[in-house]
């Protein structure tokens, strides 16, 4: 119980200078899904357009990525009581009995089954949708029949960076057992040369791992060595793909299962490029994780300040991560979040991208990296009493910006920022 109430505390106070508080996530434009081609304006457009204007195309924007998806999607994908995208006709729920499942069967709702996520001990049942119901209305009948459980939709979470698989890529895989502190919750990663033979990955979506763009440029930017130099050059790398080749890949519960196997592998600092709303069984997941010891670092997308908060980075206790550009200024598409923690340049990232590729990317999935690999040298292995020495060393670390102090737009200010060979 002690591990229970420690790590609250201790992140709150993080604005002392003495423990932390965190939050992070990332965001969504070019989502990391086989059809995805959705992506943010280019830079010129965002920047000759006054700050009213890009958050009123970036909010229609976010709006255009959802219906498209649910459009070319509708066999897997549909909207949940919010207008948000979810799986289709599966209504998913944590703490659980017989009885309660009993009782949704006369209701209709059919268990299609049940797991225990091992690591962070989740128990979640999945229930088919009754026939003639929408999700949305299935998600307030559930409710209102178990009001002891944890009911919801299975949400998508996107990437928030340019995604996209790749076609006959080589996966990075490790050359030899070893000790990984570093997590990944993203797409698969390619065998590119700044991290091959360094990158253990696991799938937890059909098809999955198979090799994207936007997780291989991600995990180049946490370990990358060479030609691309990551925040935590030459370490190793737990990777988990919860998209693969599946349309409805990114959802809450393959989230949740990664995060399981990341604490059972002994995960210290996992760094979560993804965007999407509040869930209540991804809530839980990422509770449990930390209570634990892991340190979650996420990015706050890329669909503006007029966007909803982004999720997981707004969870309390996640380290919510922003991009500046080349003169430290914030990113006109960097979304909002319930706090921000720290800033990383997002700007023209150097990244590899495929097995012989390297790019320069833009958004805030790329400035999440660089602080969860600059956290990671801090907190090599997963221990609540060494949690608040690592956040204050990292505070210590930051450059600050804007506002004197600790400020909404920028944090504690800029982790890395020499990073990406700006």
């Amino acid at each position: 119980m002690r591990a229970l109430i420690a790590l609250p505390m201790m992140l709150s106070l993080l604005s002392a200078g003495i423990a932390a508080h965190a939050d992070a996530q990332i965001a969504l434009p070019p989502v990391q899904l086989p059809d995805a081609a959705r992506t943010l304006p280019s830079l010129p457009d965002i920047s000759s357009e006054p700050l009213v204007a890009v958050r009123n195309t970036l909010a229609q924007l976010r709006i255009d990525r959802i219906a498209a998806l649910l459009r070319d999607n509708r066999d897997r994908i549909e909207p949940d009581r919010d207008g948000q995208p979810a799986v289709r006709g599966i209504v998913v729920a944590t703490g659980v009995d017989e009885a309660m499942i009993a009782r949704a069967a006369k209701e209709g709702f059919r268990l299609i089954d049940r797991e225990l996520v091992e690591g962070i001990d989740l128990d979640i049942a999945r229930f088919a949708v009754p026939e003639g119901n929408s999700l949305a209305r299935a998600q307030k009948k559930l409710s209102k029949l178990l009001p002891e459980a944890e009911v919801d939709a299975d949400h998508i979470y996107f990437t928030s960076g340019p995604g996209g698989t790749l076609s006959a890529t080589a996966l990075a895989m490790a050359a030899s057992p070893g000790q990984a502190r570093l997590g990944l919750i993203d797409g698969g990663v390619a065998a590119h040369p700044s991290v091959a033979g360094r990158v253990e990955q696991r799938g937890f979506a059909a098809g999955a791992p198979y090799a994207s763009r936007h997780g291989t440029a991600v995990a180049s930017l946490l370990i990358g060595s060479g030609s691309v130099r990551g925040a935590a050059s030459g370490q190793r790398l737990l990777a988990a793909d919860v998209y693969g080749t599946d349309p409805a890949g990114g959802n809450a519960s393959a989230i949740a299962r990664a995060l399981g196997w990341l604490v059972q592998r002994g995960a210290a600092v996992t760094t979560i490029s993804l965007v999407g709303p509040d869930n209540k069984l991804l809530a839980s997941a990422v509770s449990r994780a930390q209570q634990r010891g892991m340190l979650i670092v996420a990015a706050v997308g890329n669909d503006g300040p007029a966007a909803p908060p982004a999720y997981p980075a707004s969870y309390k206790g996640v380290f919510a991560v922003t991009g500046v550009d080349a003169r430290n200024r914030v990113l006109p598409e960097a979304g909002r979040t319930q706090h921000i923690d720290f800033a990383a340049p997002g700007d023209a990232v150097l990244a590899a991208t495929d097995v012989d590729t390297t790019d320069r990317l833009r958004g805030t999935s790329f400035a999440a990296p660089l602080v969860g690999g600059r956290l990671a040298l801090r907190y090599p292995a997963p221990a609540i009493d060494r949690i608040g020495p690592a956040v204050s060393a990292l505070v210590f670390e930051a450059r600050d910006l804007g506002k004197k102090g600790r400020d909404k737009i920028y944090g504690h200010g800029l982790i890395c920022g020499d990073c990406g060979r700006r």
